[in-house]
């Protein structure tokens, strides 16, 4: 069995973000030299996501308004105004936190023939709720 690990660096330059990594995985795949198996696609941080679905503009901008209705950004930590206990560390970022848990860490992908082997609309992101730094995602590809 082949296995074949690389990291991407993602660094988002606004708080938050959708960015397709779909043509690094697919490089990626065919670089490890796997006809069939699966790949691992991770965040490696608390604050981010990677996820799959249709690569629509309108539908990211969905994402962005439904996650915000959820769990809004407010930098304080007073929860009788908002604010998030979290914050209490001096950090304003609890509401990454709770978007990166609704959206999923990593996705799991099939490969066959040596390709993603996804559905039509199928096209893969990271989804950045605390951007503005260096952050990385894990690709790992294992199979034969």
């Amino acid at each position: 069995m082949k296995s074949f690990t690389e990291e991407l660096w993602m660094e988002v330059p606004r708080r938050r973000g959708i960015v397709s990594i779909h043509a690094d995985i697919e490089r990626l795949v065919a670089e490890s030299g796997v006809r069939e198996g699966l790949a691992l696609v991770n965040a490696m941080h608390i604050t981010a996501s990677v996820f799959i679905n249709d690569d629509e503009s309108g539908l990211h901008a969905d994402y962005e308004r439904w996650l915000e209705d959820l769990v809004p950004f407010h930098p304080g930590s007073d929860p009788a105004t908002g604010g998030y206990l979290h914050n209490r560390t001096g950090e304003d970022n609890a509401d990454a936190h709770h978007k990166r848990q609704i959206m999923g860490r990593e996705v799991v992908v099939a490969i066959t023939d040596g390709k993603l082997h996804l559905g039509p609309w199928e096209h893969i992101f990271y989804y950045e709720f605390d951007g503005r730094r260096r952050k990385r995602v894990l690709v790992k590809i294992i199979g034969e």
